[in-house]
């Protein structure tokens, strides 16, 4: 069984996919630290990069080409500034070269050396791409990954023992067990989680760590609302975020976070209020995301904005402290790891019940412990989350992680908070439906889906809607 921590869940990085941007991104790096390790960078001239599948249908409307150039070049997700990824992508462009992890010049015409194979797909998955390098002197060097969903990234013919495997105290695989675990151990979710995470971090890593997660996320509300503005891609679909925000406020607000989040919090608190506050959050992650800005894969970047909407929603509506934050993370990250492992968490294998409806499932499972639901009422509010989510298809206009992508975050954020409620008020014990058999149902939803409904921009609204952007 693969080890899955709570900071693979929840990774730091740039939007818009973390399939699609996040994965090549660090398949590119991979790549070269490959040369490097085998002693072949300085001698590479050259390097092609072939995108199959998804990846190469929807690969331009998601910054596919430019996450490899970023990669290559030796630039990070995670530190990476931002504000010049656009100016990076068109200097390589514009001197025809780049510099391998900052040091060794090869030549680079993107037109020729990203190829798109958008009617070859490999078959272990969907988003596959190979890295070719030619050397000086003769010979080459090549390798394939898998863009598996979340950022994660698997090397063709890698062994099941070389990827993350460490032994834990408590290792879980199903909801059941987990359950199990809590009772045994008289604990509730977090605390079952928190043991694990101690096999890779110590108790005050964990918490710092944490805590970074949620300032990236309030930090990322923050900008998206007070952005302006018209998102990049072609299809000029306007910045909602701030004008919310405005609107609410009466002001663009004060010019920090903390006291911008002080005055929603002595603002209305009435449901109509809280309502629109819930989607504004959602929409600012998720434009910040379209935009190539930081965010936190949440468990994706095209579902970015579910849980950071609902956990501000508990800090400023709720009255949530530091140490409730860092246990709805915990028993977030939690359910996300048993979609992975039973189902998918890519678009590109489930369609959009595999982002939106996972990041539903995390977010309703947080909040209902924060709010003093047990482990089995956690587990039924992710069930309830996902089976409304069910056979949801991601169909991606003009391929771009905006149109239906960013709304359908607040759809997820406040189907999180229904079901919350809804656990709360229930007996799990009588739930008909399980947190198990819901994963399983939409494994095999996914599989019977067909591949125009993931992530190809080839059904759905994606061919229905008139656009003069194109991947096809």
């Amino acid at each position: 069984m693969e080890s899955i921590s709570v900071f693979d869940i929840f990774k730091v990085g740039v939007g818009p996919s973390s399939s699609h941007t996040m994965g090549p991104w660090r398949a590119a790096q991979r790549f070269v630290e490959r040369c490097r390790a085998g002693g072949v960078l300085e001698r590479v001239t050259s390097i092609r990069a072939h995108l199959y599948g998804s990846l190469a249908k929807t690969g331009r409307g998601h910054g596919t080409d430019a996450a490899v150039v970023l990669g290559l070049m030796g630039e990070d997700p995670v530190t990476c500034d931002t504000a010049i990824i656009g100016s990076l992508v068109e200097n390589a462009r514009a001197s025809g070269q780049i510099r391998l992890a900052g040091r060794s010049t090869v030549r680079h015409d993107p037109d020729a050396d990203i190829v798109f194979h958008r009617d070859v797909s490999l078959p272990f998955h969907p988003n596959a791409l190979t890295f070719s390098a030619e050397l000086s002197g003769g010979g080459s060097v090549s390798e394939t990954y898998y863009s598996v969903g979340g950022g994660f990234v698997v090397q063709e013919r890698q062994h099941a023992e070389d990827r993350q495997s460490v032994a834990l105290p408590h290792p879980i695989e199903r909801a059941e067990q987990l359950q199990s675990y809590c009772d045994r151990l008289g604990t509730d979710i977090p605390g079952v989680v928190w043991r694990n995470e101690l096999t890779w971090r110590d108790e005050p890593t964990i918490r710092t760590g944490l805590l970074g997660i949620w300032r990236i996320m309030e930090d990322c509300i923050y900008r998206g609302c007070h952005a302006t503005g018209t998102l990049p891609g072609g299809l000029n679909v306007a910045r909602r975020a701030a004008a919310i925000s405005r609107g609410l406020l009466g002001t663009s607000g004060p010019d920090t976070c903390n006291a911008w989040a002080a005055a929603i919090r002595s603002g209305p608190q009435d449901f109509r209020s809280t309502l629109k506050w819930v989607s504004c959050f959602a929409l600012a992650v998720n434009e910040e995301n379209a935009a190539f800005g930081r965010v936190v894969t949440a468990p994706t970047n095209g579902a970015a904005g579910v849980i950071p909407a609902v956990l501000m929603y508990h800090r400023l509506f709720l009255n949530g402290d530091e140490r409730s934050l860092v246990d709805f993370l915990l028993v977030a990250g939690e359910i996300g790891s048993l979609f992975k492992k039973g189902a998918t968490i890519s678009a590109a294998m489930g369609g959009c019940q595999a982002e939106i409806g996972v990041s539903s499932a995390m977010a309703a499972a947080g909040l209902t412990h924060c709010l003093g639901g047990s482990p089995a009422h956690c587990m039924m509010a992710a069930e309830i989350a996902m089976e409304h989510h069910l056979g949801m298809t991601c169909d991606p206009i003009g391929g771009l992680v905006q149109v239906p992508c960013i709304e359908r975050n607040t759809m997820g954020a406040i189907k999180a908070i229904a079901a919350a409620n809804i656990a709360l008020e229930s007996d799990p014990s009588k739930a008909k439906v399980s947190l198990d058999a819901v994963i399983k149902t939409m494994w095999e939803t996914a599989q019977d889906m067909g591949a125009k409904y993931k992530e190809t921009a080839e059904g759905g609204l994606a061919v229905n809607i008139s656009v003069s952007v194109s991947e096809c």
